[in-house]
């Protein structure tokens, strides 16, 4: 029952979230996002690996981001599959950097070990959200310490 109920307060609150992160209608900045770089989960088993990743803002505040990646996972190769909902500060700032945070899942598997789900809370920082292109650093947990880093580059509609 417990894990029913949790299960149901995280897709509710993602829903809020992104629900909560639209814009007025004129106010509508959507992007498309592609990312890559190197990410890491410091845990009893560790893997190091290279990922990327697509994104989708839809409007608003909110992000829809997957994230594959390929590496060593103990002394064998291992992937990790990301999803996550994210909450962006200021997605139209042009210079600068801007936080955002995010809740998602992850699974991980590779060729010594049984795969396995896990819950993911992240937090990170990029460089101009409003621009084309930038950098930007994950810190989070999901079956261990997760830290990621990389270049964004996104498309904006044709107006911005």
């Amino acid at each position: 029952m417990a894990r029913r109920n949790g299960a149901r307060t995280l897709a509710g609150a993602a829903a809020l979230a992104l629900a909560g992160a639209r814009g007025a209608p004129g106010q509508q900045l959507t992007a498309t996002e592609a990312a890559v770089g190197p990410a890491t989960v410091l845990a009893h088993r560790s893997f190091w690996g290279v990922g990327v990743g697509i994104a989708r803002r839809p409007g608003g505040q909110g992000r829809l981001a997957a994230t594959a990646a390929g590496g060593d996972d103990d002394g064998a190769f291992g992937m990790r599959v990301e999803a996550s909902a994210q909450f962006l500060l200021q997605p139209g700032e042009r210079s600068g950097e801007s936080l955002y945070g995010g809740l998602g899942m992850a699974f991980a598997g590779g060729e010594t070990h049984r795969g396995a789900g896990y819950l993911m809370v992240l937090l990170g920082i990029e460089s101009a959200p409003g621009r084309t292109a930038g950098w930007y650093a994950e810190l989070g947990l999901a079956g261990g310490v997760r830290i990621a880093g990389g270049r964004r580059w996104r498309r904006f509609p044709s107006w911005w």
